[in-house]
């Protein structure tokens, strides 16, 4: 529920806010290929993608409709962030059932909105050569089918969160479900602000494994966590809003590479959302318990963490020198890097290895 978190991939996360499968992401997409001939090149790349699909069935496609890849990188997130929570002073120890439920509960929610996005953009996805074969959008499955799936996983999932951990957890499950559908979804239409509204949207879903692991709302390290999230889905869907920049223009998508063609904007984004995130993980490595610590762990991880965010910030800068598909996704690959990089380094830290 990466900014449709974009599919995220990473954000919730269209396609993240992790995570939009426009934002949500990303991590549904198959990255064009071409500079020089984009249109061609893409229509090669989707029907050598087509030819190895497997034929579809019932079963394949209601998994499609969940966005199933934004849906692993919420849960990577949860885990992660469930995981820091134990080691803070609230924290509590997750039993093998706890985690269960957990990663269950929350895969729910978050297919759940992953499907209603595909619910809400079944006419739109047609324009889209990337998104014409979906389950709703290619008419392989019926509106009812995708609507009833929609709300089962929605409301068994907030139960099970309910159930387990209490109404928390639970509420920020709802919270980042009707931010992601309720409120990206249709902005993507009307305003290249939808990026920032799916960036909080696929970052929300990390106060679900945080506040189930007994972190509270008010502890600096779940704020870095969040800060991670939101930041990083601005290069990483920058670099999508690029590459499918022809395509979300003649669907009518208001995306920043589309009211704004010339790409500066886009890679400006992209530069303060890598620094950002940097600066929250330096943070995080710092103030582990939400207090300055300065100490060689904290030195050495906050240097890990800089580290592991050069390379998207080269090559965002490298993108703001000449924007251009090469050099965008080169800033997209970087991404799917820096953010697991980023996790384990803050998660290293705040648990005290």
């Amino acid at each position: 529920m990466a900014t449709d978190y974009r599919e995220s991939s990473t954000a919730l996360l269209d396609e993240p806010p992790v995570m939009d499968e426009e934002n949500d992401g990303a991590l549904d997409r198959v990255i064009p290929p071409a500079e020089d001939d984009f249109d061609g090149a893409l229509d090669a790349t989707e029907s050598k993608r087509a030819s190895r699909r497997r034929e579809p069935t019932l079963t394949r496609d209601l998994i499609e409709l969940t966005k199933p890849r934004i849906v692993m990188m919420i849960l990577v997130t949860t885990v992660a962030s469930a995981w820091i929570a134990m080691a803070s002073p609230a924290g509590v120890s997750l039993s093998l059932l706890a985690w269960a439920v957990l990663l269950l509960g929350t895969g729910l929610v978050a297919g759940s909105a992953g499907a209603a996005n595909q619910v809400w953009e079944r006419v739109i996805d047609t324009l889209m050569p990337r998104t014409a074969s979906r389950p709703l959008a290619s008419r392989r499955m019926s509106l009812t089918l995708g609507v009833t799936m929609t709300a089962i996983a929605g409301l068994v999932g907030t139960g099970l969160l309910a159930w387990q951990f209490g109404v928390l957890p639970a509420a920020v499950g709802v919270a980042t479900w009707a931010l992601y559908v309720l409120v990206y979804t249709p902005m993507k239409t009307r305003t290249a602000w939808n990026t920032t509204v799916g960036a909080i949207a696929g970052a929300l879903p990390v106060f679900m494994g945080y506040t189930a692991a007994g972190g509270q709302l008010t502890d600096l390290s779940g704020w870095m966590l969040f800060g991670v999230l939101a930041c990083w889905q601005y290069p990483h869907f920058m670099a999508i809003a690029w590459l499918y920049r022809r395509q979300y223009a003649e669907a009518g998508f208001h995306m920043t590479t589309t009211v704004e063609p010339t790409g500066r904007s886009a890679a400006w984004q992209s530069i303060i959302g890598t620094v950002t995130l940097a600066s929250c993980g330096v943070i995080a490595c710092l103030a582990p318990a939400g207090q300055l610590i300065l100490s060689p762990a904290s030195f050495l991880t906050s240097v890990l963490v800089i580290a592991a965010c050069w390379p998207l910030l080269k090559a965002s800068l490298r993108f703001q020198q000449n924007p251009e598909d090469t050099r965008a996704r080169k800033m997209l690959r970087w991404s799917l890097v820096v953010l697991p990089a980023v996790l384990l380094v803050m998660t290293l830290r705040m648990i005290g290895l």
